[in-house]
């Protein structure tokens, strides 16, 4: 966790010289401005080198992580005591111990990067070396392969080939309709040279389901000549070829003496005139396809290449055919598997049934969690024992099976550096967690986990990262959002235990308090049971805590227990009655706060907040005003004071919330030009108007709603009858939702207007009124919308005024007659969804609606 240390540090060292210079002399600025530029080396550095893997480097990157904790801590703690002092109106202008503290961390970060810079150049004279080396003398004879290049030399370097995966049969039961469609791909199609990707997390059975596909007797005949070989991580490009003419029996003493490009000559030839398939098993690098790519020809005789991977970006390269992605094992076919496994051809006994499918189902239709288990299960097979295995299921996988885990490892030691604290931080979440992407985003960002870049937000960085580890099969999407963005994810619970122990081990998190000895300085706890949390009192002193994340809903009284934890940069609980915060926190998250209103001294001293949550009413917070570093803002209720005036501070003290993307629930906001451009860059904002009576008056300024140019999702709550006649809305709105707003259908052509309208949500008598009629030329945007208690009797619409509509969701709408069959004529159209509470005629024409458009084929 070196890297995601470094990123840490980095960004509390940028921030303290933006923001907090003021609490600096000179020479500690100095010494910050020092370590930034070494910090960046380190960083450097490890980008460079994002596979190498060895004892010195592993060494290496456990000291630049205590060293950049250690000066985190010294760096946070001073600034914390100078708040403390303003707050105190004391000033204690010794500065030596601190400069002190750093100089000794600099010091061990300059013998660091003297040691790294030992390391680079050490690389560089052996890679001069590799380089500046004679080849093989190649054939003198003419090749029929041209265009080998530096792909080439950049696979020759790798080391540690692989042996070609035998030929012996696998277990596999499902998958039946998966084999029969990668056959007809196979066998099917163009004539052309096609490649076709087996995609999925490791452990998901591609190589099994390829090995059943490449062992299919159709599929021998139909191929004249077919070849395996396992690729893996680090694999040459020599060793490739030799791995592919050796499993063609093609590969004799005297071939095996040939150079790169004598081998690929001779497997070119082979291969020419003949119809083949090529497996590529296990392949983590497109270098590998941009250099085996230019070896096979094309003879247009249905020639064919497999390769199964669990990359997203491997499987899309280049490729003619869209990949096959492995789906995990039903629960039926779960239990067959572990039942073919444990008891062959005989059934599994009454008494063990239970507990069995118990296990299997913990497996979570992972066939390389059901195979092992499978195996542990054999050994002993008594009710007692099994009982032990599905209350333990990962660990006694992790620890009783190493191939298991190794599997599970590859894919965390491939992650570029910036991923891997990111990846391991899904782990901080209890076993089977749906996460809500938007609060994974918030922590990752609370956390600084993420490498700044130019022009994106640090949110927009999260999305990418989450999107990256998707892609690599790491994380599972659970559920998108209305239109079609990741909005719930969530891991399998083997590699959900794979970062946990890999966490502890580096010092990234701590899952309870299970493990951690004395003395042990623990930068992250995540609370999932109370069962030891009364140990947490006389562990916090020594524990350096930064971060909380509390899971046990049924306990939550840590108000004494973390009030004296200076450094607490991140706490997220279900309920609280704590009233004292450390000045460094920057996530606060409580489903539910013990306080009628927040304390004025308590937000005053959040300088640092970034994202405030709280489910409980707050009458009033005008603090909010003076914290700059807020990011997102939400409330049950909240009312925000009109900011002091720029008479009052003068132009230039107005403080502007430049960071601010969140403000939801607000009551009675009042949009003045005051308070707008104090919130320019605002994305997301929820309001209500509990007196709906001065809306006519112009006393809210809604027609300065427009002014918000970078608003996207809009939700307005409460009885606002004439709201859309007094509104104008910003161009960029993609999202807008209304709740109890008993508004007119005839006003909803200015709706209809916005040109850049995504989503619709009209929820619980938003409007009212017996008929909706919308005009040609509305909606044009328009991607999803839901009618969700709304009491309109009769809809007429047709194709031309929701032209890009795809989903379609009718809740709750009790008098509403038929769904208009224009409706189905949109091309675009995807999906209708109606719940309960809806007429049976809706449900029919809905059902009509999808049968016209199956049958025309749209």
């Amino acid at each position: 966790m070196a890297y995601a240390a470094l990123l840490s540090l980095k960004h509390l060292l940028q921030h303290t010289l933006d923001h907090d210079y003021q609490y600096l002399i000179l020479d500690e600025k100095q010494q910050i401005e020092s370590l930034l530029q070494k910090l960046c080396f380190l960083q450097d550095f490890l980008d460079d080198s994002p596979q190498k893997s060895s004892e010195t480097i592993d060494c290496l990157e456990s000291q630049i992580r205590d060293a950049a904790y250690e000066a985190e801590d010294i760096i946070e703690s001073h600034i914390t005591d100078r708040v403390h002092e303003e707050i105190a109106s004391e000033r204690d202008d010794s500065f030596t111990p601190f400069c002190h503290k750093l100089d000794e961390v600099i010091e061990e970060i300059d013998s660091i990067k003297k040691r790294v810079e030992k390391i680079k150049d050490d690389d560089d004279v052996q890679d001069l070396q590799t380089r500046t080396e004679p080849s093989q003398p190649a054939s003198s004879g003419k090749s029929s392969m041209v265009g080998l290049d530096d792909d080439v030399q950049d696979l020759q370097t790798r080391t540690e080939p692989s042996q070609p995966a035998s030929s012996g049969k696998s277990s596999m039961v499902g998958l039946d309709d998966d084999i029969m469609e990668i056959k007809v791909r196979l066998a099917r199609g163009s004539s052309s040279i096609e490649t076709l990707s087996v995609v999925g997390m490791g452990g998901i059975g591609k190589t099994t389901l390829t090995r059943k596909v490449y062992d299919d007797e159709k599929i021998v005949q139909y191929f004249d000549i077919r070849a395996w070989v396992t690729v893996s991580q680090n694999y040459g490009a020599r060793e490739l070829l030799l791995g592919l003419l050796d499993s063609m029996k093609k590969l004799t003493d005297v071939v095996r003496e040939k150079s790169f490009e004598e081998l690929a000559d001779y497997l070119y030839k082979n291969l020419k005139g003949r119809r083949y398939l090529m497996v590529l098993d296990d392949v983590w690098d497109t270098k590998v396809w941009d250099v085996v790519k230019r070896l096979f020809p094309n003879d247009n005789n249905g020639s064919r290449i497999m390769m199964t991977t669990r990359l997203e970006n491997v499987a899309g390269y280049e490729n003619s055919c869209s990949p096959h992605h492995m789906r995990f094992l039903t629960e039926g076919e779960s239990w067959n598997l572990f039942c073919q496994n444990v008891f062959g051809k005989d059934g599994c006994p009454t008494e063990l049934k239970q507990i069995g499918k118990k296990i299997v189902q913990n497996c979570q239709g992972l066939p390389l969690a059901i195979v092992v288990i499978a195996g542990l299960s054999k050994a002993t097979k008594t009710q007692h024992y099994w009982t032990y295995i599905g209350e333990n299921l990962s660990s006694v996988i992790a620890s009783n099976d190493d191939y298991c885990s190794k599997m599970l490892s590859l894919s965390y030691k491939h992650l570029p550096h910036h991923l891997k604290g990111c990846f391991l931080y899904i782990g901080i979440f209890p076993e089977d967690s749906i996460i809500r992407v938007s609060k994974l985003v918030k922590l990752w960002v609370a956390e600084r986990l993420l490498k700044p870049v130019i022009s994106k937000s640090l949110e927009d960085v999260a999305r990418e990262y989450l999107l990256e580890l998707v892609d690599r099969n790491l994380i599972l999407v659970r559920e998108k959002s209305s239109i079609g963005k990741i909005k719930s994810c969530g891991i399998h619970d083997l590699l959900r235990d794979f970062c946990v122990r890999e966490a502890q081990r580096q010092k990234f998190f701590h899952v309870g308090l299970c493990g951690i000895s004395e003395g042990t300085k623990v930068r992250r706890l995540s609370i999932h049971s109370h069962r030891k949390l009364n140990d947490l009192d006389n562990s916090l002193q020594n524990m350096r805590l930064r971060s909380v994340l509390n899971f046990d809903w049924e306990h939550y009284h840590l108000k004494d227990k973390l009030e004296n934890s200076r450094l607490l940069c991140v706490f997220d609980t279900h309920a609280t009655r704590i009233y004292k915060f450390p000045v460094s926190l920057r996530y606060f998250v409580c489903n539910f706060y013990f306080v009628r209103s927040f304390p004025e001294s308590l937000l005053y001293r959040l300088r640092n907040l970034q994202t405030l949550i709280c489910r409980s009413e707050v009458l009033e917070i005008s603090e909010i005003w003076e914290m700059r570093q807020l990011r997102h803002v939400n409330f049950s209720k909240v009312v925000l004071p009109d900011p002091p005036s720029a008479e009052t501070e003068g132009k230039n003290s107005i403080i502007v919330l430049d960071n601010l993307q969140t403000l939801c629930n607000v009551v009675n906001f009042r949009c003045t030009e005051e308070v707008l451009q104090r919130i320019p860059n605002l994305k997301k904002l929820g309001i209500s108007f509990v007196d709906g009576d001065e809306l006519d008056s112009g006393y809210y300024c809604l027609n300065n709603l427009a002014r918000l140019l970078k608003l996207e999702s809009l939700g307005l709550f409460e009885r606002l009858p004439s709201f859309l006649k007094i509104v104008t809305f910003p161009i960029s709105l993609k999202k807008l939702s209304f709740t109890l707003c008993y508004l007119s259908w005839e006003d909803m052509t200015i709706v209809g207007s916005l040109p850049n309208l995504q989503v619709l949500k009209l929820l619980c008598v938003s409007f009212v009124g017996l008929e909706w009629k919308p005009n040609e030329g509305e909606f044009l945007q328009l991607k999803y919308l839901l009618l969700d208690r709304i009491y309109l009797e009769n809809w007429i619409a047709n194709s031309t005024h929701f032209p890009s509509l795809e989903r379609l969701v009718i809740e709750s709408c009790p008098n509403l007659k038929e769904i208009p069959f224009g409706i189905g004529e949109i091309p675009t159209l995807e999906s209708i969804e109606v719940s309960n509470f809806c007429r049976d005629s809706v449900v029919a024409s809905a059902k009509q609606i999808q049968e016209e458009k199956q049958e025309l084929g749209i």
